[in-house]
């Protein structure tokens, strides 16, 4: 890909949003022409959209739309080269309520999409790069140390074991608790949430979609995203927001299960590097690469190294509540993403939660919502403890 115009402008699917808005900036650092589709979404940028100033400032082209909307697909896609698409519902608890707008939004936006480009008699869309989530995977790859089992892929954990506060993942054959493993792109999917199946789908209708057309492709499945910028109003998703929140007015952190479940917290700048290396890298990977740090750290363990980067005493209560469609442990094999795009993660966690502190504190005070998000699933059954 070349800054060139004769490729066209690329089209950022939710380009106003946490890591859509640093990609499309990026991008015009690089040269390129950019065009925003994004519906600015109240759950996001608030009543009134909020941290979206920037849109005037730089020479970008914004459409306020939406990607269920085939008008709106057909506006933002003419004489474009290349389409990030990040557009999505996120949320692993709400999307077990409201099913049908996730799949409308994250399967069905997908669906016309390609329904829009197989129509286009003059197609100008040459690659397409898609925001996954590591989500596909359920509970990922685990080994079993008694049986020697590796790799062994659990199903997700049902009702009577969370309620049972049996937190750990256990071997059909001994009982034993698993072993979280590193889980490769190779691994099997087996999406354990209404969200999880919405972005597996939508990954199989870019590859299905774009080896039919011709168009080449990355697939990232992301890991847990993180940084400046990202939302402090949506309750629903990025557990750092979501404690920064508390932390800032002095509250407890409650964490679920035992507070030992892990993730891997991936800063929002290694992410835009990866999505900007598959766009304009030489070849296109046609295939999925994991985005992650690659390094699994505790809740309990990021919930103490937040309260520090604000300089606040910890305050943190072990709830044993659970949500339905939770996983236990993850962590991202980023062999691929260092193999195919000569790149790995450059900010540490300390890092990078030091200038999300400092970031936050400039912003207004949001509102403390996570209680009311709950309500919501324990009303619906979906979370329990």
């Amino acid at each position: 890909m070349t800054s060139s115009s004769s490729t066209g402008p690329v089209l950022v699917t939710g380009g106003a949003g946490f890591i859509g808005s640093r990609l499309a900036r990026r991008l015009l650092i690089l040269g390129f022409k950019v065009r925003v589709l994004d519906t600015l979404s109240p759950q996001v940028h608030g009543p009134v959209p909020h941290g979206i100033e920037w849109l005037a400032a730089e020479p970008v082209e914004f459409l306020r739309g939406s990607v269920t909307c085939r008008t709106d697909w057909e506006r933002a896609l003419e004489g474009v080269g290349y389409v990030a698409h990040l557009a999505a519902e996120t949320g692993t608890g709400q999307s077990m309520y409201e099913v049908a707008r996730y799949n409308e939004v994250n399967s069905q936006g997908t669906a016309l999409l390609f329904d829009v480009l197989a129509q286009q008699r003059r197609r100008s869309v040459r690659r397409i790069v898609l925001t996954s989530s590591r989500s596909v995977y359920g509970e990922g790859r685990y080994r079993c140390r008694r049986c020697g089992f590796d790799p062994i892929y659990p199903s997700a954990r049902g009702a009577e074991q969370l309620s049972a506060h049996k937190w750990e993942p256990q071997c059909s054959e001994c009982s034993d608790a698993l072993i979280a493993m590193p889980t490769r792109e190779v691994d099997a999917a087996r999406p354990a949430s209404i969200y999880a199946a919405t972005k597996y789908a939508q990954e199989e209708l870019v590859r299905i979609g774009s080896e039919s057309l011709g168009i080449g492709y990355t697939i990232f499945r992301l890991q847990n995203v993180y940084g400046e910028g990202q939302s402090l109003k949506n309750p629903y998703t990025g557990i750092l927001s979501i404690f920064s929140t508390k932390v800032r007015r002095g509250l407890e952190l409650p964490l679920f299960e035992d507070g030992e479940e892990t993730r891997d917290f991936v800063h929002v700048d290694d992410v835009v590097e990866a999505l900007t290396l598959g766009l304009t890298s030489a070849k296109c990977a046609d295939t999925v690469i994991n985005v992650g740090s690659g390094v699994a750290t505790s809740v309990r363990a990021v919930s103490l190294a937040l309260s520090a980067a604000f300089g606040r005493e910890p305050k943190l209560r072990v709830t044993g509540q659970y949500r339905v469609g939770d996983i236990r442990h993850n962590v991202a094999d980023i062999t691929r993403l260092r193999d195919l795009l000569g790149f790995l993660p450059r900010v540490s966690l300390a890092d990078g939660l030091a200038r999300f502190a400092s970031w936050v504190n400039t912003q207004p005070l949001p509102l403390d919502l996570l209680d009311r998000a709950n309500q919501e699933l324990q009303a619906r059954n979906l979370m329990g403890g």
